[in-house]
């Protein structure tokens, strides 16, 4: 353990997030997602809740502040009236750790596939809410 570090990022995990650079995606993939068939990078976070991940990562990796929406979900398919209360949940943490004024923008579900084979790395986690799925693309550390 260290200090600082969030016990829920997996080495693996911590490495992957040192290696991307600026505008690398890296993907939240809840348990319905087909990871390991879209994935160029995976990485196993089984069990655990995309939240507590997302929660643990964005307090260590920026998001991208010179795009629109450096935060994507997988919008419902048409017709589709489950309910999304987990995006609320992503809402709060996004706001609690990278700022209220980050936006948070949708993308149809074969195109969240495709550029989710496009990213940088996948993480399979555990979350079984539907549309739980979260694209992160990483900003740059500033000088203070």
């Amino acid at each position: 353990m260290l200090n600082g570090i969030p016990s829920i990022l997996s080495p693996d995990l911590l490495k992957t997030l040192m290696e991307m650079g600026h505008g690398d995606e890296l993907v939240l993939a809840d348990a319905n997602f087909p990871a390991a068939s879209c994935a160029r990078r995976l990485l196993r976070a089984d069990g655990h809740p995309i939240p507590a991940l997302l929660d643990g990562i964005l307090t260590l990796m920026p998001l991208d502040q010179y795009v629109d929406q450096p935060v994507l979900l997988m919008e419902k398919v048409a017709g589709d009236h489950v309910a999304t209360p987990i995006w609320a949940t992503y809402g709060t943490i996004i706001a609690e750790r990278a700022g209220a004024d980050i936006e948070v923008g949708f993308v149809e579900r074969f195109a969240f596939y495709e550029r989710a084979r496009a990213a940088y790395a996948i993480v399979a986690t555990g979350e079984r809410a539907q549309y739980g799925n979260v694209i992160l693309k990483k900003g740059v550390i500033r000088e203070n």
